[in-house]
């Protein structure tokens, strides 16, 4: 694992990403939490100090308009980034943007890229990506139903979307929709570029979850796409691709997760541990008692299974390997941690940690959602099982040493 320590160049860029943290984010976080007109004045102020700090865009490389030296290195950030539910935005490396930012870099025009990308780095705009369906199973991307057929120089975009997260007050969406239904089901789906202004695009609603609406890139959507029109150079890769782009964008939107859920959970596991030195019950400090004892080893562990687990994917990645296979055992078993280790904090709050007199209530809320969003666990335990058990039907094994098939 010594491939995967930190140089003095990450070691560097960390304790100035905390030191920001603690001087402009944790404070702030209450006031980043209305969502008012202050609160947009105040993320633009800390948005150009990230700027002004070298901080800026840590997802995305210096040829794109980042300050990202790799997936390792941003993994090692993260756990700093992540710590707080506001800061992605703050450094300009939240989702959706990450990803729609990447698949751009990757699969866009010259000019798509000047036109999208250089302003959406910059974060002059916002996006959203534009895939779920109510009348469909998330899980299963293959059923889409939207459509976009060409007619003369355009596409004409017809379908219902929803949990579009970052929709509304997004300049543009990059929309999956159906443009060669006679071919294969991975290969019916195209990804289009689809300004938020053009005609017949409709936001219908901000969809509350958990009974909390939202605002701006906080929101997930309710989109129709009604007749709307754009022209043909805004497909985003080639026709039929759209499945095989979003493999790249959900593979890296799963892992930078995963990245920010770190920051969480050691986050909850420090509230946990101060909390159970702190409080006294039963002639005692909670600290004392055997259940609070195994919460605290239980959590120490999975967290730091779920660093390596993390790290080793990102280098894997940075190496050039698409690391599928790692980056579904993460996003199930760190989101089964995320929401343990939380749990375990609020707990040891009582009815104090259901308030927002400590950060975990929200921070539970987002680890229940994080089960499902980028593919449900149960998808991703399938997509493990399956492989492995291929090796094995092949002849082979697995080789964890590898982190893949073995030979016969």
């Amino acid at each position: 694992m010594h491939e995967l320590a930190m140089t003095p160049q990450i070691r560097d860029a960390r304790e100035r990403v905390r030191a920001f943290m603690e001087e402009y984010v944790y404070p702030n976080e209450a006031a980043l939490g209305r969502e008012d007109a202050e609160a947009e004045a105040l993320l633009k102020d800390l948005r150009a100090r990230a700027k002004a700090a070298g901080l800026w865009a840590p997802f995305i490389g210096p040829e794109a308009g980042g300050s990202g030296l790799g997936f390792l290195p941003y993994a090692y950030l993260n756990e700093i980034i992540g710590r707080s539910h506001f800061a992605p935005l703050v450094f300009g490396c939240q989702a959706p943007d990450t990803g729609n930012a990447e698949i751009l870099h990757q699969f866009g025009t010259a000019e798509q890229r000047r036109r999208w990308l250089e302003p959406l780095v910059a974060g002059e705009i916002r996006s959203y990506f534009a895939m779920t369906e109510p009348e469909v199973s998330g899980a299963d991307p293959t059923g889409l139903r939207t459509t976009a057929v060409l007619d003369g120089d355009h596409w004409v975009i017809d379908g219902h979307k929803w949990f579009s997260s970052g929709a509304e007050g997004a300049a543009f969406a990059i929309v999956m929709a159906v443009t060669e239904p006679e071919e294969p089901p991975h290969r019916r789906m195209s990804q289009i570029i689809v300004p938020a202004d053009a005609p017949g695009v409709r936001i219908i609603r901000a969809i509350p979850v958990f009974g909390h609406r939202g605002s701006g890139w906080n929101t997930h959507c309710e989109v129709r796409f009604e007749g709307a029109r754009v022209p043909l150079a805004n497909l985003l890769g080639e026709r039929g691709d759209g499945f095989r782009i979003a493999q790249r964008r959900l593979g890296s939107g799963r892992i930078h997760h995963v990245m920010r859920w770190l920051g969480q959970m050691q986050r909850a596991f420090e509230l946990l541990c101060r909390r159970a030195l702190e409080r006294e019950a039963f002639g005692g400090p909670l600290a004392d008692k055997q259940t609070v004892q195994n919460w605290i080893a239980d959590s120490a562990a999975e967290i730091q299974a779920c660093r390596l687990l993390t790290l080793d994917a990102a280098d894997k990645i940075d190496k050039g390997d698409e690391a599928r296979v790692e980056i579904s055992v993460i996003k199930f078993y760190a989101a089964r941690v995320l929401h343990d280790v939380i749990d375990r904090a609020i707990q040891v709050h009582g009815a104090m940690g259901l308030t927002d007199l400590t950060p975990l209530s929200e921070m539970y809320k987002q680890a229940r959602a994080a089960r499902l969003y980028d593919g449900p666990d149960e998808v991703h335990r399938m997509v493990v099982s399956r492989r492995i058990l291929r090796s094995f039907a092949d002849g082979g094994g697995w080789d964890f040493a590898a982190g893949g098939p073995s030979g016969a």
